[in-house]
């Protein structure tokens, strides 16, 4: 059975760190295809975003580093909030064959709870999760505790402790915005497409 990775985020802009997550959990699991999907509408977020072409087009940049990685524009032509519960559904549908893997952070794993039918959404999905500095799952909430501990034992949440540290897309967005250089935080494809467009200035 072949395995895909789905790793959905803002991506303003994506940069080296969501690389190396794509990257290590492909080489842990074995995965045929990492996918990066650009969100249209995260509706945990409501700070302005760079316009989804711009993202998505980053993407695709970003996707060619590696055989393994191809972008997506599937939640940015759905429309609407996009529910990671609903992004499984479909790629379900299109590799009714295949094990899927949802890519995360810690932080995000530890907000798990929250998400639109998240209780499903575990049913749906594994889920490969870097593991940050300072987010332990020993703090997880309540909500998660019982299920977290089950999951990590029996391989439905696969742990990737070995990602190295990374800037975030809101630093480098404001390094951008100074005037800074971010160019090691991305792959050199992406920089010049920012430099190109005139992004983040």
């Amino acid at each position: 059975m072949n395995a895909i990775g789905l790793f959905g985020g803002t991506f303003d802009p994506i940069h080296n760190g969501h690389l190396a997550i794509a990257r290590a959990a492909a080489d842990r699991l074995g995965l045929a295809q990492v996918l990066l999907l650009p969100a249209g509408d995260p509706y945990h977020k409501t700070a302005p975003r760079t316009p989804a072409r711009h993202r998505l087009a980053m993407s695709v940049l970003a996707a060619q580093c590696d055989p393994r990685f191809a972008a997506s524009d599937c939640d940015i032509v759905r429309g609407g909030a996009t529910y990671t519960f609903d992004t499984v559904q479909v790629f379900r549908q299109i590799y009714p064959n295949a094990q899927l893997y949802w890519l995360m952070g810690s932080d995000s794993l530890l907000q798990l709870h929250t998400w639109h039918k998240w209780r499903e959404l575990v049913r749906q999905t594994r889920f490969a999760v870097a593991v940050r500095a300072g987010v332990p799952l020993a703090n997880a909430p309540r909500e998660l505790q019982s299920w977290l501990g089950e999951a990590v034992q029996n391989g439905s949440v696969v742990l990737l402790d070995d990602i190295p540290p990374a800037v975030s897309s809101t630093q480098i967005r404001q390094t951008l915005a100074s005037g800074g250089d971010a160019g090691a935080c991305l792959p050199e494809s992406v920089a010049a497409y920012i430099r190109a467009q005139g992004l983040y200035r």
